[in-house]
């Protein structure tokens, strides 16, 4: 889960609220994304892949072996690892700035969460187009564009604000909606840039420098904001700078092609697009390895969406202010769920290829919903950080599994359309679960309600241990596999 403050967030993952800027069938590509990236990516001449006799294995030698150390030494991944993570950084310094602007600017917290209503909504209206489209498109013309339009509409946000305010609200929703284009993208790329071994270890690199992004991103957009005042602007200018940068980055990497298959030009146009819009939730609603985790995760997901609508009320209303006051223990508590991230992180990207997926996946869901039910069942700071640093551990424990499963099952001419489906289910849940425990915290306590939405988690995870296709991943893709497979005579 990231910070509840963080709603401004390029999504690297699956589960993860986009905010502002922060794909099978015959004779496609064969197989899984595992397959297709060693195909299209052979060993450099003197390479040596994993598991290959070397000689013998020094402390030097097992350092440069080690996932993170190979994904440091690649040219393409370091490039686009540092080119989103820039980029992660001005979004933190644009949000802040964003919220300070607009308040200034109206004197109304009404008028300033509408800036972030405005901005969640393409979310839910267009995430399963917009992957249809990408799915189409080349990848990395879709995110070197998406970066540089992205850059433009951030750059005339203090213009529009010296007019009028109103002009804030369409142009937040476009930031979204370009940067809904950018995501499946950039999940589609990720298994084409590393070696298939390294993919688990690339995506919790991905989530690292999200979280490095939360944890010291904004306490530097204070900062930073605070020793600006009147000169705002200089903050927006600052982040579309960062999509220059991202977008100068991406052009560089060589990103290996996908096989499409020759889109059918008769015919009506709208019925075509139907088509491979529905093509994605068929391929989702037919592996039951993606299906189903897709499922539990829509439920267990509630838990955030209730925390990030309830913790501002929960640390000014619940917890003992006498070790640590509000608002600093919000704050408090967002940082302890960043730094569970970078944990969490950490931890499955070193040790989470040892492992099976569904233990991880299972067991992360069980973990963050008995972190989450500590949060709303105490009202003891110490406590209370304890359970936020558990959520954001459990949370990477279990999301980094998932998107590999994805990476690993889904073609990548189909990518873009089934985490579309998948985050708008997702999403979807997430914000019915918003929605639902602000009425009940009217008329409950707000820890009580956070502890009830932890425990429908908790719920999910135990659900997930019994369902065959959650618990056991990867058997249940072989499966499925076997079961496509064509009869021989």
């Amino acid at each position: 889960r990231a910070p509840a403050s963080d709603l401004i967030s390029d999504f690297a993952g699956l589960d993860r609220p986009l905010v502002l800027g922060g794909g099978r069938g015959p004779g496609t590509l064969a197989g899984s994304v595992r397959r297709a990236t060693a195909a299209a990516e052979p060993p450099a001449a003197g390479a040596t892949t994993p598991g290959a006799a070397t000689g013998p294995r020094t402390l030097g030698y097992r350092a440069r072996a080690h996932p993170y150390a190979r994904l440091a030494l690649d040219p393409r991944f370091s490039a686009f690892w540092i080119g989103q993570t820039l980029s992660l950084f001005g979004d933190r310094l644009h949000q802040v700035a964003l919220g300070v602007l607009v308040y200034a600017a109206t004197d109304s917290p009404l008028a300033t969460g509408l800036v972030f209503l405005a901005a969640t909504v393409p979310n839910l209206l267009l995430g399963p187009v917009a992957g249809t489209f990408v799915d189409r498109w080349d990848h990395k013309k879709v995110m070197v564009t998406s970066d540089l339009l992205r850059g433009g509409l951030v750059l005339t946000i203090p213009f529009a604000v010296a007019q009028s305010v109103v002009l804030v609200y369409p142009i937040v929703f476009l930031v979204t909606t370009v940067s809904i284009f950018f995501r499946p993208a950039k999940a589609a790329v990720v298994p084409r840039i590393v070696q298939p071994d390294d993919l688990l270890a690339a995506n919790s690199a991905t989530w690292t420098g999200e979280t490095l992004a939360d944890i010291i991103g904004y306490p530097l957009a204070g900062i930073f904001v605070a020793f600006l005042g009147m000169a705002l602007p200089i903050a927006f200018f600052a982040d579309a700078a960062t999509y220059l940068i991202s977008a100068v980055l991406l052009f560089a990497i060589a990103i290996p092609p996908v096989a499409r298959e020759a889109i059918d030009r008769g015919g009506n146009a709208f019925r075509r697009f139907g088509g491979e819009l529905m093509d994605g939730w068929r391929y989702l609603r037919g592996q039951p390895a993606l299906y189903q985790n897709t499922i539990i995760s829509a439920v267990a997901q509630t838990s955030i969406g209730a925390t990030i609508a309830l913790t501002v009320v929960y640390a000014r209303d619940w917890l003992d202010p006498a070790l640590i006051p509000y608002p600093g223990n919000y704050a408090a508590i967002e940082t302890a769920i960043g730094v569970g991230n970078l944990i969490g992180g950490f931890a499955v990207g070193a040790i989470g290829s040892r492992l099976r997926k569904g233990p991880l996946i299972v067991g992360g869901m069980i973990a963050m919903g008995a972190g989450t039910v500590l949060l709303g069942l105490t009202s003891n700071v110490a406590l209370a950080l304890v359970g936020a640093t558990v959520v954001g551990v459990a949370n990477l424990i279990y999301i980094i599994p998932t998107q590999t499963l994805f990476g690993e099952v889904v073609p990548m001419q189909l990518m873009g359309r089934v985490i579309a489906f998948r985050s708008s289910l997702v999403f979807g849940a997430m914000t019915g679960a918003m929605a639902f425990s602000g009425v009940l915290a009217e008329s409950l306590g707000v820890g009580l309600v956070i502890a009830a939405f932890g425990m429908v988690t908790v719920l999910a995870g135990l659900l997930g241990a019994v369902l065959p296709a959650v618990r056991d991943p990867d058997g249940a893709v072989r499966r499925a596999a076997a079961r496509d497979a064509p009869a021989q005579p």
